[in-house]
């Protein structure tokens, strides 16, 4: 992400990478009807950006901004990627411009390549079953 696609290595970027792939998980596991640990997971990972950003020091009016500000920015993902009937990300890559590339210009190169990375990891987790998506016991590897 941060070599070929040139995506600037912070916190906030990380996060988004977490969100887009927890949101494509999340629709998988929808579109196979098996959402049982999806509040769990969702809980478990909002916690932990919460916990990194006090354990960086900030207060908790700061941390409560930012977690709000978080939580509205994951659910719009998610409810963008379910306007999209397949997960043509390639075709609809605004979404992906609006959340990592800063500079319009050299963004399209770019968007392409993380919109290329995020199809294969939709196509990847599609052949598996929820539970192993759900618990982390598998293995993508883009290339």
């Amino acid at each position: 992400f941060y070599q070929d696609v040139h995506l600037n290595d912070k916190l906030e970027t990380r996060v988004l990478l977490i969100f887009f792939h927890f949101a494509l998980i999340l629709r998988d596991s929808k579109r196979k009807k098996k959402q049982k640990n999806a509040q769990d997971i969702f809980d478990n990972i909002f916690h932990n950006i919460e916990y990194n950003f006090r354990e960086l020091g900030h207060g908790d009016v700061t941390v409560n901004n930012k977690m709000k500000k978080l939580t509205r920015i994951f659910y719009d993902i998610l409810v963008s990627l379910d306007k999209i009937d397949s997960i043509s990300l390639d075709k609809n890559s605004h979404l992906l411009k609006k959340y990592f590339i800063e500079d319009k210009k050299k963004g399209i190169e770019n968007v392409d390549k993380l919109s290329d990375y995020f199809v294969k990891f939709q196509n990847f987790c599609f052949d598996l079953d929820v539970k192993s998506m759900l618990n982390g016991s598998f293995n993508f590897k883009y290339k």
